[in-house]
């Protein structure tokens, strides 16, 4: 069955993220066909009890952890991370890469 709520399309597109990936709020939103709603993926994130979901994969548009630095919170979401290969440096991701429209993809870069 597909989802069709806003919510249920945001979570499809967290659990989405392949292990040792990353992506940004709004790559999420867009992702789920909310473009310009990072805040809701925030929001909806860090109300989910669900325990299966990755939600360590998804970080602020330049790569950082939007926990403050050494909360609890921020080092079980490096700790989670790194035990995915995922290389992060003082709470940053530096590898993640803005995602490529299908134009891109199809045609190369304008």
């Amino acid at each position: 069955m597909v989802e069709t709520s806003p919510e249920g399309r945001i979570l499809a597109a967290v659990r989405a993220i392949p292990r040792g990936e990353v992506a940004g709020y709004g790559e999420v939103a867009r992702r789920a066909g909310l473009p310009g709603r990072a805040r809701w993926v925030a929001r909806l994130l860090a109300a989910s009890d669900d325990p299966a979901l990755p939600w360590h994969r998804v970080l602020r548009s330049d790569g950082r952890i939007a926990f403050p630095a050494g909360s609890s919170q921020w080092r079980e979401q490096v700790g989670r991370l790194r035990r995915e290969g995922v290389e992060v440096d003082a709470g940053r991701v530096r590898a993640m890469r803005p995602a490529r429209s299908l134009d891109a993809e199809v045609w190369g870069p304008g």
